[in-house]
């Protein structure tokens, strides 16, 4: 019998040319990878407006005003990084359903039942973290598989944000009122940029990031989700840290609620899950951005700089097909694309070098 050779990565990268050591910083380093591509896309769509193949100028003015729909999308995308993370198959079909819900409660506290703005904010807060605490509470400690027990959920949120006001929106004029909250602003030798995305996304993206990088509960995360059982014999608490990455997930939610009664100046029943709902983009994102399906992988700056990629590309592709839903399909092929894309490369990233960051 004879001993299996193992060489550490170290040696493998060592004297690699530099064909080789770009394709692996390309592979592993999903950031650097993100933002060429970012630079390609707007590069493009530039040379096409420049050539009269667009509708409308492709221009940092147009970038800064398509921003507004990167927020949800980008703080969903954070949500389902902890819950993909955390491991075990974990993912979280329901956090549009989630959008849809919580979304409504707050149109009752605000346009119905007359409640100060900032309760209500919080009141919807935590009801997206409770929603979430349901999944959490049947994924870690029924064991129910991450994606049945958020499928059911989705119906069962969706089903009650619809009843919920006999399936019509609510927009009363405090509900209205709210779309102040995500007008633009404009700063020095910048594009009028919406105000959430400086009160709300960035500041959210950050405390993610410091929880999952700085945190004890942080390397909890990443432990459970490498290895659940090696991390239960190290004594971390494996239940309570995948409870609480589908609470995190709620509780985003529950701000992407508030962001998007705002932008539409009305709850509606229907916001997160109209069309192909909210979940299976904030999917396809994390996932660009280099959270591993397989768990224990990802980062929150690698999902925002894949969140804006998605955004500018969308963007893009509206201009370049402005006829009927024709933009629209196209996005959706795209989508696709990327997601099996961004899912060949990370498996080709963890079999060649080990690693994904």
């Amino acid at each position: 019998m004879t001993e299996i050779e193992t060489v550490p990565p170290a040696e493998r990268t060592r004297g690699e040319g530099l064909a080789a050591k770009v394709l692996r910083i390309g592979l592993t380093e999903r950031i650097v990878l993100l933002a060429v591509l970012l630079v390609v896309v707007v590069v493009w769509f530039r040379v096409l407006g420049a050539g009269g193949y667009l509708v409308a100028p492709y221009d940092l003015r147009y970038l800064g005003n398509a921003l507004e729909s990167m927020v949800p999308f980008a703080l969903l995308a954070v949500a389902e990084l902890f819950v993909i993370v955390s491991g075990r198959g974990g993912i979280d079909l329901s956090v549009g359903a989630i959008v849809s819900l919580a979304g409504m409660v707050f149109g009752f506290m605000v346009g119905v039942w007359g409640w100060p703005l900032l309760p209500a904010i919080a009141g919807c807060i935590v009801v997206g973290a409770l929603l979430g605490a349901v999944n959490g509470a049947l994924v870690a400690y029924l064991r129910f598989p991450a994606l049945i027990a958020t499928l059911a959920t989705y119906y069962a949120y969706s089903s009650l944000a619809l009843i919920s006001n006999a399936n019509a929106p609510i927009s009363t004029p405090p509900v209205v009122a709210l779309h102040s909250l995500t007008r633009n602003i404009q700063l020095p030798l910048l594009p009028p940029i919406p105000t959430h995305v400086f009160t709300i996304m960035l500041p959210c993206a950050v405390l993610a990031w410091v929880i999952v990088s700085r945190s004890t509960y942080g390397r909890a995360l990443y432990a459970v989700g490498t290895n659940d059982i090696a991390a239960g014999y190290a004594t971390q608490p494996v239940a309570r840290t995948r409870f609480t990455a589908f609470v995190i997930s709620g509780l985003l939610s529950g701000v992407v609620a508030v962001v998007t009664v705002a932008q539409f100046a009305s709850a509606r029943p229907d916001a997160g899950i109209v069309g192909n709902g909210m979940a299976l983009p904030a999917i396809t994102v994390a996932v660009l951005g280099g959270v591993a399906i397989q768990g224990g992988i990802g980062r929150v700056g690698g999902v925002l700089v894949a969140a804006l990629l998605i955004t500018w590309l969308n963007a893009g592709m509206l201009l370049a097909f402005p006829e009927g839903a024709e933009g629209s399909r196209y996005q959706l092929l795209a989508l696709g694309l990327v997601l099996v894309l961004s899912a060949l490369l990370n498996t080709l990233a963890l079999r060649r070098y080990g690693r994904l960051s």
